[in-house]
Parts: C-alpha cells; structure tokens; sequence
C-alpha cells in the first residue's frame, strides 16, 4: 500500500486551478521527484500534501487514511515534514534552537532531544560549526541544510522537499543532493520537488512530470532521465541527441 497517495487531487487559489486532477503516489522508501518548469503548479501539490491548501476536489491519503481535511499540525503529528522553498529558517534562533523547534511535536526528553540533535549534526556537519549562531547568519546553502535537518527532526515517515537547489551555487547543490542520496541510502521516504531536473531524477526512483498543473508524465527517474520529450523540455538536450 502506498504511504502518500493523491487521488485526482484539484487545488485552486481562488479562481485559478493551478493543480487539475493530479493522481500521484509513493511507497515507503522510496525518493519520488516532482519536475517541471516554473509555474507548473509543483509547490503548490506540495502544500496540498503538507495542508496549507485543501482540495477542491479528489483526496489525499496516507496511510490509507484520508486526510484531506486535516489542519498541517495533525498532519505533523502523523508523520509529514516539509522543508520548504525558499528555506523559511527562524532567522533570529541558532542553528541549535531551529533544531530543537522541528522536534516540539515529538515531546522528547531533553536526553533523546540531545541524541536527535547530534544525529542531524552527523548528517550535517557544517551545522555543528554553526551551532550557536543565529540562523540569519547563514550562508544560502548552509540555511537549506538547517531547513532540511529541522524537518528531519520531526522523525517523519515522510520527507517533502520544496526546491532544495532554489538560488544556490551548483557546488552547493551538489552537497545538498549527495544528502538526499545519502536520506535515500537510509531508506527514508520523499517526496522532492526540484527545478533541477537532471538532479531530481538522479536521486529518485520514481518521478512525475507536471505541466500547467496536470501530471503529463511518469516513469522511473531512469526512463525520464532518457525520454526523448523530457530532454528537450528540461534537460536542455535536443530530440536528436536522444
């Protein structure tokens, strides 16, 4: 059974429908990517998922549960964490404190907090340099890492990953990306929108394309990554060159 399953899910701001009927899913373990260009409605499927847009029409299951319905704090609690575009850290709070707020649901004791801390810290070792500075002191790249380890605080059993390349140097990117290898190595499962498609479908197994808010699109990130359709649209290769 699927873990995350959308089912003909429309999500609208006001008038405008910017996802039409979008059927995606994903099985625990598995890194599935979301491409398409800019406007295609991808972060808005996220924020579906996460609950800060509720469906105009169709359901969203996880767990076999549906819950379309439910507040984004309910879905925490159930086991969804989001790092989102544009990496929305608390500016003001150190990187310490940033991580102890991703794991205020949790209600861990201050021995198990510690021991959380120190498991992002492994992931992240840039961040235990930084453990006392203000997040606003941050570099870019350094800012994503933090917004990715505050959600992996949470525990989740699922990871939503908003445009972690969004506005970094490709040095940059490529750390990030050899972190979501390494979360994929321990199996923990995503849900990855990403601009950078080359990169997404690298690092999933699965993948969706979106366009004007409709999957168009599906296939391993292997057959993407050589669908003639897809390198001209996103990977800056020619149908020819296929």
């Amino acid at each position: 059974m699927p873990l995350l399953e959308l089912k003909d899910v429309s999500l609208d701001y006001g008038p405008i429908r910017a996802v039409d009927r979008a059927s995606i899913s994903v099985e625990p373990g598995e890194v599935v990517a979301i491409i398409g260009g800019n406007g295609a409605g991808k972060s808005t499927l996220l924020k579906g998922v996460s609950g800060l847009l509720t469906p105009s029409e169709g359901s969203i299951l996880f767990d076999g549960q549906d819950i379309s319905r439910l507040p984004p704090h309910q879905r925490v609690a159930r086991g969804i964490a989001m790092s989102p575009e544009g990496r929305q850290v608390f500016p003001d709070q150190t990187v310490h404190d940033n991580l102890v707020l991703g794991a205020y649901a949790r209600g861990l004791s201050d021995k198990a907090l510690t021991a959380a801390i120190d498991e992002q810290f492994d992931l992240f070792p840039r961040l235990r340099e930084r453990r006392d500075q203000p997040a606003v002191t941050l570099s870019g790249g350094e800012q994503q890492m933090l917004a990715m380890a505050r959600a992996l605080m949470a525990s989740p059993r699922l990871l939503l990953l908003d445009e972690p390349s969004l506005g970094l140097a490709p040095l940059i990117v490529r750390d990030i990306f050899q972190i979501i290898r390494s979360l994929r190595e321990r199996q923990i499962t995503i849900l990855l929108v990403e601009q950078m498609a080359t990169m997404a479908l690298k690092a999933a197994h699965r993948a969706y394309v979106l366009e004007t808010g409709r999957i168009t699109l599906t296939g391993t990130g292997a057959e993407l990554l050589n669908d003639p359709k897809v390198r001209a649209a996103y990977l800056g290769v020619a149908h020819d060159a296929a």
